[in-house]
């Protein structure tokens, strides 16, 4: 019974769990004491519009009509050039003209600027998504901006999409899909807008991964009788096998250097994170101490030591962090519904979130350290879900 519900993992968005759940409501925030007071201003409507939006999402940030601590103006200097200005006192402390591939995308690499020389966290505004929709009656893989913004769709309609994964230059996007009425791995060419069947082999395959520095890619196969961990080159030759027990593993991802894998395992009786060398060798589990069943880990790129996960709590899922130094584990989420499918943006601080009901499906921010969570997928849109973070 535990293997067949840990496989189920493995395939986590072609599964609907059906829980009674409420319908999505006001989302519980708390209010970070370290918050930064800033005010905004721009003379273009867009951009003010934009800025206001970004910071107000920012759990580092509080927004005020005046007398903040920093005020930042931004304003076009250019097709695809935004400048921003920061002051402190009524002085100016920092100005600079930001490039981008469109006005819009330079505020928001600007914003990101602003955030550096304000707080000294990275920015992570400029980032951009991918993540599943079935706008249009259709599943189908979409990328945009972290605010949806500049929204694309790509030709890869089909059954049950799971588990998109940019790779570190963002030129491909790989995901599993029943295209052919199998689960099978394709990559999608996002310069060319082709598609390439990656893995096809006898069973599931799944959860599949880019490592740091493309070269190498994590996924799962079953096509030896069990859900197991192999690592293959970035064309999906020269596959290796990681693990080799009588466990279910699931959804691997790697720590910041590449040298490490994170991964769900139910060697301990139940689905549960463990960590092993990404050129294979015994797992060890980290113990969350927080719930039964812990899965679908990112590895934090900001802080090594930071993993996020889905964590089962009473009769859904809540988005927790592990933090690998203190070996302790957080609720970091206090949605209504369930909170799954956490993936970290550049800051190591702020997550992407599916927050998920019987319903429907939409995409959440959620500040770690203070709660703070923001909508990011309109309504407009439909359902969205499983995304992706590309850092800028």
């Amino acid at each position: 019974m535990q293997k067949t519900f840990a496989l189920l993992l493995t395939l986590t968005a072609l599964v609907t769990t059906a829980f009674a759940q409420r319908d999505i409501g006001e989302v519980v925030t708390t209010t970070d004491s370290q918050a930064f007071a800033v005010t905004i201003d721009s003379s273009n409507t867009e951009l003010l519009g934009l800025a206001r939006t970004a910071f107000n999402a920012h759990g580092r940030y509080r927004l005020v009509a005046s007398g903040g601590a920093f005020a930042l103006t931004f304003s076009a200097a250019g097709a695809n050039q935004v400048s921003v200005s920061i002051a402190r006192g009524g002085a100016v402390i920092h100005n600079e003209t930001v490039a981008g591939t469109s006005l819009r995308n330079a505020l928001l690499r600007a914003a990101d600027v602003a955030v550096t020389k304000t707080s000294g966290l990275r920015g992570f505004f400029a980032g951009k998504l991918a993540f599943v929709s079935d706008r249009g009656g259709q599943q189908t893989i979409l990328t945009g901006d972290l605010f949806f913004g500049e929204v694309q769709s790509h030709p890869v309609q089909g059954k049950n999409i799971v588990g998109p994964r940019w790779s570190p230059d963002g030129g491909k996007i790989i995901f599993t899909s029943y295209r052919n009425g199998f689960p099978d791995i394709y990559t999608l060419n996002l310069r060319t807008r082709t598609l390439e069947t990656f893995v096809s082999l006898k069973g599931t395959n799944s959860g599949a991964r880019f490592s740091p520095d493309g070269s190498r890619v994590a996924m799962v196969l079953s096509g030896e009788g069990n859900p197991e961990v192999y690592v293959g080159n970035a064309q999906g030759k020269q596959i290796k096998r990681l693990t080799n027990n009588q466990s279910v593993e699931a959804s691997p991802a790697w720590s910041p250097d590449g040298s490490r894998l994170v991964l769900t395992s139910d060697a301990a009786g139940g689905p549960q994170l463990h960590v092993m060398s990404a050129a294979g060798g015994a797992m060890q589990r980290l113990a969350t101490n927080l719930s039964r069943y812990c899965a679908e880990p990112d590895w934090s790129r900001a802080d090594p030591n930071k993993i996020v996960f889905t964590a089962g709590m009473g009769k859904g899922y809540q988005t927790a962090v592990y933090d690998m130094a203190a070996r302790t584990a957080k609720v970091v989420t206090k949605a209504p519904m369930d909170a799954i499918e956490p993936v970290w943006c550049a800051d190591g601080r702020h997550v992407v979130v599916t927050f998920r009901n019987a319903t429907s499906r939409s995409l959440w921010l959620i500040d770690t350290e203070s709660g703070k969570s923001t909508r990011l997928s309109p309504a407009a849109l439909g359902n969205a879900w499983n995304a992706s973070y590309l850092a800028p």
